[in-house]
């Protein structure tokens, strides 16, 4: 991965605001565990979910290998083996344990994480009292996209702690925050975005990473996004009229996984008695018919999209509908709520600014691929995004487990077709 993050400030003013912002992010990353018993850091109950205790080691080796080795002095490394351990797909950087392999670790302890962590934290405030001029901008910069990738972590471990505990027999609740009311509810419409060449990609001067660089130029033809997200009444229409089991609404390898997993509605949802019921971080409660349906697969997104006689954007039609409509990427809903459960729009807790960001990341039908002139760069870092793009589909605007000064009108999220674990939604064109 490399940034686009832009230092121009003076050293004394840049250096507080980073050491601030770092401080900050670590802590919420803990924040996010507090609810959480020992037990529950360990289980690993899919290949794609990471345990909460690899998530907290992994950000702090990012730390540490990327920034304390190389810019302070005579360092040592909190634990000889945690480079093997907590290392994630760095080839550059040395072996490391399979990924399905990451919930045997019993040790090191979750005390010894902590531990790790505050270890390579104060190392951190440290290297700020002797960090050389010369080395100022490219430091801060290594430290800046180490808060954003802690930052993604934060969002997968949301997700990864959410599917930890669904599994769990007795279904633990997380927490139980105070849910906002619906004060206004808000009218389904679609808004018109005239054909034209548009510009696509990342140019700011401020932080953003390597797959959204490379500027460039598209040409769309006119077309109408909706303002709201796909709601779980909808989704049940689809479903009640026989959407799982209708194959010209699916792709072939769509309806493949509908068959082979057993597909009959979205992650979480069980009827009982005649009713659905969600599991959520507040434990299991009835579907909330106006809230966007979430932990969808892109198959799925597909073939409702199908069924209701409509189509899922292209990611750069979501770009550019968003900067015509919501450029400052404001949010109804997100991380910084401490919810974790996508509301309907109008719900009281914020303006709706058509559920762009917030609520659920949208499943585009566009495959995740570089854009015109992109380079993958040397070094590990290098390895962040560019060698996943295959088989990825692109998702926009961010969630409701997404930071809120972690979204973009140019942020590109990616996964594989089958993903239902994260917060993914549908947001439809005509």
């Amino acid at each position: 991965m490399t940034s686009s993050i832009t230092t121009a400030t003076a050293k004394s003013d840049v250096l507080p605001q980073k050491l601030e912002r770092f401080l900050k992010v670590r802590r919420v990353t803990e924040k996010i565990c507090q609810p959480l018993e020992t037990e529950d850091y360990v289980p690993q109950p899919m290949v794609d979910v990471s345990p909460p205790k690899w998530h907290l080691a992994h950000t702090t080796w990012f730390f540490e290998t990327f920034v304390l080795q190389k810019y302070l002095p005579g360092y040592r490394s909190f634990h000889p083996d945690f480079n093997h351990l907590f290392n994630s797909y760095y080839n550059t950087v040395g072996n490391r344990v399979r990924r399905d392999h990451r919930g045997f670790m019993t040790r090191p302890t979750v005390k010894e994480v902590y531990e790790y962590r505050h270890y390579v934290t104060e190392h951190i405030m440290q290297l700020a009292d002797i960090l050389a001029e010369e080395n100022e901008n490219e430091c801060l910069s290594l430290i800046e996209i180490g808060c954003q990738h802690e930052q993604q972590h934060q969002e997968l471990l949301i997700t990864d702690v959410k599917y930890i505990l669904s599994c769990n027999v007795i279904r633990p609740v997380y927490h139980q925050p105070v849910v906002a009311n619906i004060a206004n509810p808000v009218k389904s419409t679609f808004l018109t975005v005239a054909e034209g060449v548009y510009p696509i990609g990342y140019q700011g001067r401020d932080f953003c990473f390597d797959n959204e660089t490379e500027p460039h130029r598209v040409f769309l033809e006119s077309f109408a996004l909706r303002n709201t997200l796909v709601t779980n009444a909808e989704y049940l229409e689809f479903m009640r009229e026989g959407g799982y089991h209708d194959f010209r609404h699916w792709l072939a390898e769509g309806w493949e996984a509908v068959n082979r997993e057993g597909w009959q509605a979205p992650l979480y949802w069980e009827q009982a008695e005649g009713q659905w019921f969600e599991w959520t971080l507040m434990g299991r409660r009835p579907v909330v018919l106006q809230a966007p349906v979430t932990h969808i697969s892109f198959y799925e997104a597909y073939a409702f999209a199908s069924w209701a006689g409509k189509r899922l954007p292209t990611e750069f039609e979501w770009e550019v509908a968003a900067a015509r409509f919501n450029p400052q990427g404001q949010m109804t809903n997100s991380q910084d709520h401490w919810i974790f459960q996508p509301q309907p729009a109008g719900s009281s807790n914020g303006p709706t600014h058509l559920q762009l960001f917030g609520e659920t990341w949208q499943w585009t039908n566009s495959a995740y691929l570089p854009y015109p002139g992109f380079r993958i760069a040397e070094g590990a870092l290098g390895e962040y995004n560019g060698k996943f793009m295959l088989n990825q589909t692109v998702l926009r605007g961010s969630s409701c487990a997404t930071p809120a000064d972690h979204a973009r009108v140019t942020y590109r999220n990616f996964f594989p077709a089958s993903a239902r674990w994260q917060f993914s939604g549908i947001r439809l064109v005509e």
